[in-house]
C-alpha cells in the first residue's frame, strides 16, 4: 500500500510561462493551485483577470487558479511544490525558499538545464538546497512549449521520480483531456534530455539562420540526440529514455519550433548577430542553452565523452566563433562508423 499522499492543493513557485501552463495544467485537472509571482502586478493579474498577459497573452486561467508574492501563504498546506524558475537561478531562490517547503511533500522540477560551476542537474541541486530525500524530487520532461499547452492542444510528457509511487501521485494530478503523461523513474536521463535539448536547439537555428535546408538541420537533430545519449550512458541514464518523449519528442519539439526561445535565438547566431544583439532582440533574456552549453561541455569533458556540436555552440557563443565557422568544422571532422 503506497504511503505517497494525493495531490490535492498545489504550490507553484514561478509565474513565468511554462510556470503558469502548468498551473493551469493541475487546475484544469481539478487540483487547487497557487502560483507565487515575483511581481504583484502579475499576481493581481491572475487572481482579477484570470489571465498572465505578460507571458500567455490571450489564456484565460481556471477559477482553481489563484497567485500570491507571498511564498509562505503560497506553500501552506502544499501536496506538491513545483519549482517553475531558471534553472541558473534555481539554488538562490530555493535557498530563500527552504525554510517554508512543507515537510515530506513532493518538490516538481520543471527547469531544464545543468547548473554553472557545480555540474549539477535540476534534482542534485534541490537535494542539496532543501536537504531532502532524492526520491522525494520529481522532474518533468518532454516537449512542452508553454504556449501551445496553454491553449490545450494535445500533447504528452514524463513525469520522472525515483519513487514510482510519487510519480504516479502526480500523473493523476496533471491528466487531463489535452495533456497525458507518462511516468519513468529514470531521472537522470530525463533530466539530461531536457538540458541537452536546448543546446542542440541552438545549433539547428544557427544552421536555420545559415539558411541551411532539413538535411543539415535533420543531421544536427540527430547526432544532436547522439551526443546527448553518449553523455546520458556515461552518467547512468537508461539509453531507452532518449528514445521517448523526453529525449527524442522534447528534442524535435525544441529544434522544430519558431515558441523554442533556443531555436529562435540560434536563428539571430546564425544571421550574423552578435550575442548581446540576439539577447537585446529576445527583450533581454538568454536562451537557456546558452549557459547549459558551458556546464554540459564541462560535463561531457568530466566523464570523459566528445560531444562536437556542444563544444561548437559553446563557442560559437563564448568565443567569438562564426557560424560559417561551425558549419564546416563540424562537417569536416574525421570519419567514422554510426
Amino acid at each position: 500500500m503506497s504511503t505517497v499522499q494525493e495531490v490535492r492543493r498545489v504550490a507553484v513557485l514561478g509565474a513565468g510561462s511554462w510556470g503558469t501552463a502548468f498551473a493551469k495544467v493541475m487546475a484544469d485537472a481539478g487540483r487547487e493551485v497557487v502560483v507565487w509571482a515575483r511581481r504583484p502586478a502579475i499576481a493581481a493579474s491572475i487572481n482579477d483577470e484570470r489571465a498572465n498577459p505578460d507571458y500567455l497573452p490571450g489564456i484565460v486561467l481556471p477559477r482553481l487558479l489563484s497567485a500570491s508574492t507571498n511564498a509562505a501563504s503560497v506553500l501552506e498546506g502544499a501536496d506538491a511544490v513545483v519549482l517553475a524558475v531558471p534553472s541558473q537561478t534555481l539554488r538562490s531562490n530555493l535557498q530563500v525558499w527552504r525554510e517554508l517547503l512543507p515537510a515530506g511533500r513532493t518538490l516538481i522540477s520543471l527547469a531544464k538545464g545543468v547548473e554553472l560551476h557545480t555540474l549539477k542537474r535540476m534534482s542534485e541541486v534541490i537535494v542539496d538546497v532543501a536537504g531532502v530525500p532524492a526520491d522525494r524530487v520529481a522532474v518533468v520532461s518532454g516537449p512542452n512549449l508553454a504556449r501551445e499547452i496553454a491553449a490545450e492542444e494535445p500533447t504528452a510528457t514524463v513525469i520522472a521520480c525515483a519513487d514510482h509511487d510519487r510519480a504516479v501521485a502526480l500523473q493523476n494530478a496533471c491528466t487531463t483531456g489535452y495533456f497525458r503523461s507518462y511516468t519513468n523513474t529514470d531521472v537522470i536521463g530525463c533530466e539530461l534530455g531536457g538540458a541537452g535539448k536546448n543546446v542542440i536547439a541552438l545549433a539547428v537555428g544557427i544552421a536555420a539562420g545559415m539558411g541551411l535546408g532539413d538535411n543539415s538541420r535533420a543531421s544536427v537533430i540527430t547526432r544532436g540526440l547522439a551526443e546527448i545519449s553518449r553523455l546520458g550512458a556515461a552518467l547512468g541514464a537508461d539509453p531507452l529514455t532518449f528514445a521517448g518523449l523526453a529525449g527524442l519528442g522534447d528534442l524535435v519539439a525544441t529544434c522544430s519550433s519558431p515558441l523554442s526561445r533556443n531555436r529562435s535565438f540560434g536563428e539571430r547566431l546564425g544571421r550574423g548577430e552578435s550575442l548581446a544583439q540576439a539577447e537585446a532582440a529576445n527583450h533581454g533574456q538568454i536562451a537557456e542553452g546558452v549557459k547549459s552549453c558551458v556546464s554540459i561541455c564541462e560535463l561531457g569533458a568530466r566523464h570523459g565523452v566528445e560531444l562536437p556540436i556542444a563544444d561548437a555552440v559553446r563557442r560559437v557563443c563564448h568565443e567569438g566563433l562564426s557560424a560559417a565557422a561551425m558549419a564546416k568544422e563540424l562537417i569536416s571532422r574525421t570519419p567514422k562508423p554510426e
